[in-house]
């Protein structure tokens, strides 16, 4: 099936007259490595001569198709996601291979006509997930490009990090909990941390002075105040029973996830976070019954301060019957002192 993209009036190559010439697309087949692909490829039509004519520029778009055609086939990289890759750092095709230590001519290679090997495949996958991988190799590289280069693309890559921090904190905090089968240490919920930035959000909105001793215990109750009605936990964290009470396992990251916002405030010689809600903040994946629960928190522990909500949560049975810095079990939600 021929598909025309334009029409021009010139002389004909293949007849030699002067017409209308198309240039037309057209669904071809070969076998390439032993595997048969089918492409789109271009030519220019001869109506008069009913006859195709491949241009020296067509000849390289029609090979790069077909080699493109073959790559997705096998489960490599098109020509244009190297080339997006690249563009991403906003690298030179002969400085991106002094980066990785290739040929100088082997991205340009592999962005035009040659297909590459699996190898080489897996590496540029990983620059493309992992921004501070590339910043590696980037200061291996230093001195081998110039200095401006050198500063242009480690802004970059700095800039494509930033991007990726957030996803970098997701999978460490997933990583902590990948080991946790018990359900009874997790409210029989699996962990959603888009939640656990909303509950933040929501409290943090609703609740005057919210630090972080406190946040965590809220936290911690209204995960158990919905396991103690619904049989499940709203955010699917495990707690930790520390000395000031119940912490969320990975509290640290977690409050540096993006979407958790806070100021710093100075107490004497010591810094506390308030937690305030993000602007954009709305809420998408928190249900209604879990925000009905997180609203009864708030309205019986919203106003106590940071001792007296300690103090309260030293006196739950859930705390008491844990051995310190052990996971407090959800089954001890039954005997929770709110409802």
């Amino acid at each position: 099936m021929m598909n025309k993209i334009k029409s021009e009036k010139r002389l004909c190559l293949i007849c030699m007259e002067e017409h209308e010439v198309d240039t037309v697309e057209v669904m071809e087949t070969e076998v390439f490595k032993d595997e048969e692909v089918s492409f789109i490829a271009t030519y220019e039509y001869c109506s008069n001569a009913d006859e195709y004519l491949e241009t020296e520029e067509m000849i390289k778009a029609n090979s790069l198709s077909m080699k493109d055609a073959y790559r997705e086939k096998v489960g490599l990289l098109t020509s244009a996601e190297i080339i997006g890759i690249r563009g991403k750092y906003d690298v030179s095709q002969k400085d991106f291979s002094e980066i990785l230590d290739w040929g100088r001519a082997t991205i340009t290679r592999y962005e035009n006509h040659q297909v590459q090997d699996r190898a080489h495949d897996d590496v540029l996958r990983k620059i493309d997930y992992d921004p501070k991988w590339f910043l590696e190799m980037l200061k291996r590289a230093k001195e081998r490009i110039s200095e401006k280069a050198f500063n242009k693309y480690y802004h970059e890559a700095s800039e494509q990090y930033k991007k990726k921090r957030n996803q970098y904190l997701m999978d460490s905090i997933k990583a902590v909990y990948a080991d946790l089968e018990d359900e009874d240490l997790t409210g029989r919920a699996e962990l959603n941390l888009s939640k656990v930035v909303e509950m933040i959000n929501y409290l943090a909105s609703k609740v005057a002075s919210l630090h972080k001793v406190k946040l965590m215990k809220m936290l911690w109750y209204s995960d158990n105040l919905h396991y103690k009605r619904k049989g499940t936990s709203i955010s699917g964290l495990a707690y930790n029973a520390l000395p000031m009470g119940a912490v969320p396992e990975g509290y640290d990251q977690i409050v540096l996830l993006e979407g958790v916002k806070y100021d710093t405030v100075c107490y004497g010689e010591n810094v506390g976070y308030r937690f305030k809600p993000a602007a954009e903040f709305e809420i998408k994946e928190l249900t209604q019954p879990e925000i009905e629960t997180l609203d009864d928190v708030i309205q019986q522990l919203g106003n106590l301060n940071t001792d007296e909500i300690v103090h309260k949560m030293h006196e739950e049975e859930a705390y008491k019957c844990t051995d310190s810095n052990c996971l407090i079990p959800f089954s001890f939600a039954k005997m929770l002192t709110i409802d």
